[in-house]
């Protein structure tokens, strides 16, 4: 079949599940039981042992001079055992994936699934994109496939890539110009494609082989595109010398240059670097995968809008949105974040954008009993530094959270500390092994240069829920994400834990300047 004007036949394979569990409507009031969150009285501590045990624990040095904010409460009256400036303002870092990521569910709904279509009219088919993170090489190919089943052979016009159901931002406003390169940077999109099943979105693999002593190294990418181009200037070191590989990506540019060597008779080494003009790469493998199946189109690849009457031939949905949190909650994925923030736009505001999403965000938060006031976001995954919270507002998010309908599928997208499955302890699988907290606590972590916070759910000895929030800015040396396990386990332990089981003071765990799951990609 050759697609002219007059179309093609079609079958819609898939639709849309837009839920709302879990939403309250516009403008309702905040629970009753909110009073004692916001009148501002001063936190009570239900034993003096607590207090004067976490007191013990944030004296470490490294913590002088530092903005330290630490709030813990009991999970089902709300009532604060320990309050340390609480209410001072801090930044997030990733602990900003807790509003983005409640919205999500409040807004969205568990249920929610993104979707990618392929359509025909005019000649031209359409690639169009509603911003699933989930999409890798080998689902553009299925869709290749269906395409080609469907008694497709040629497409006489061009292939037009629809990213249209966001707008055309990339980036959110205040990230550093240095990480755009990265893949925990990737650039946000409607029709993009994931290199790995972690879903790095709009990131590309870059492997690196050895030849001979002398050579040049062998590159390639994964998936293979021709939109990213290799600038191979690297060389093979003899055996047994020290790899010097650097891989880099200038802004704006979409050439990865490679340089230093690699010796011989190593393995392959490979590394995630974030790609420009993500549309397009899109676009690109499933031209290729249609290629592959025998379809062969004769225009130009380029970016549009799928214009109203054509016909639909293939779709392919995501998993639901309590599956794809799991990645995006346990592996602190930004770029899941990002397109949540404009997908909640677009379905509140009608508009695919930060502006529209970021404030629907906050506003959903502001129903979970949280001070909008006390709250400032620039993005909804905390990698901006200008992103502004407090302990005590993730401390009340946390709490209104287990009362509503969502609250088991985003309770299991918590990293669990101590657990070595990735997708079961995510950002916590190293930490707090053989103490109590391990399999127990179940927090979101943040750590950015200079910012380390840890918040989340324990069940303390006596059998109560606390819920926990500390958040450490412009503290000296590492990240003392040791103090954080510290506090966490002398919850879970009780008294007189003092926090000893955990790492010492001042031996940071995961210690650098960003969430652990990030830093392969530097």
């Amino acid at each position: 079949m050759i697609i002219r004007n007059l179309g093609v036949a079609v079958l819609l394979a898939g639709c849309m599940v837009a839920g709302g569990a879990g939403a309250l409507p516009a403008g309702a009031a905040p629970p009753a039981d909110l009073a004692a969150d916001l009148d501002g009285r001063p936190a009570r501590s239900l034993d003096g042992d607590l207090a004067e045990d976490l007191d013990a624990i944030l004296k470490d040095g490294r913590l002088r001079g530092a903005a330290v904010g630490v709030v813990v409460r009991d999970a089902e009256s709300g009532e604060v055992l320990f309050d340390r400036d609480g209410d001072g303002q801090v930044m997030p870092a990733s602990n900003n994936k807790l509003p983005t990521s409640a919205a999500a569910f409040g807004i969205l709904g568990a249920g929610y699934r993104f979707r990618t279509t392929v359509s025909a009219k005019g000649g031209n088919l359409y690639l169009k994109g509603t911003g699933d993170t989930t999409m890798r090489a080998a689902d553009y190919d299925r869709l290749a496939a269906a395409v080609a089943g469907k008694g497709v052979t040629e497409v006489e016009g061009d292939l037009v890539a629809d990213d249209t159901w966001f707008d055309a931002d990339r980036v959110p406003g205040g990230w550093d110009l240095a990480d755009l390169q990265y893949a925990y940077a990737g650039q946000t999109s409607a029709l993009t494609v994931s290199p790995n099943a972690d879903f790095d979105a709009g990131s590309i693999d870059v492997t690196v082989a050895a030849t001979r002593p002398g050579r040049p190294v062998r590159a390639r990418l994964r998936p293979a595109t021709g939109v990213v181009k290799i600038d191979n200037r690297a060389a093979t070191g003899r055996a047994g010398s020290p790899s010097t590989l650097a891989v880099k990506r200038r802004n704006g540019s979409n050439t990865m240059v490679i340089t230093g060597s690699h010796p011989a008779g190593a393995p392959a080494a490979s590394v995630l670097r974030a790609v420009e003009r993500p549309t397009l790469y899109a676009a690109d493998v499933f031209r290729r995968a249609l290629k592959a199946h025998g379809v062969r189109v004769a225009g130009a690849t380029e970016r549009g809008r799928t214009p109203a009457g054509a016909k639909t031939i293939a779709t392919r949905t995501s998993m639901p949105l309590s599956r794809l949190a799991k990645p995006f909650m346990k592996l602190s994925n930004n770029v899941m974040a990002e397109t949540l923030v404009k997908a909640i736009g677009r379905k509140a505001r009608g508009e695919g954008s930060w502006a529209a999403g970021l404030p629907a965000v906050t506003a959903y938060a502001e129903r979970l009993g949280v001070d909008a006031e006390q709250v400032t976001m620039t993005d909804g995954s905390g990698l901006a530094r200008s992103n502004r919270t407090t302990a005590r507002q993730l401390s009340i998010l946390l709490r209104h959270a287990r009362k509503q309908a969502w609250f088991p599928a985003w309770y299991a997208s918590l990293p669990v500390a101590g657990r070595s499955d990735r997708l079961v302890g995510g950002t916590l699988a190293k930490r707090m092994r053989g103490t109590a907290a391990a399999g127990n606590v179940h927090a979101k972590t943040g750590t950015l240069t200079g910012v380390t916070a840890l918040s989340g759910y324990v069940r303390s000895p006596d059998g109560r829920t606390l819920i926990f929030s500390s958040v450490f800015n412009g503290y000296s040396g590492g990240a003392p994400k040791d103090v954080e396990d510290r506090i966490a386990v002398r919850l879970a332990a009780g008294d007189g834990a003092g926090g000893g089981a955990a790492p010492r003071s001042g031996t940071p765990v995961d210690g650098g300047g960003l969430e652990s799951t990030w830093r392969r990609s530097r």
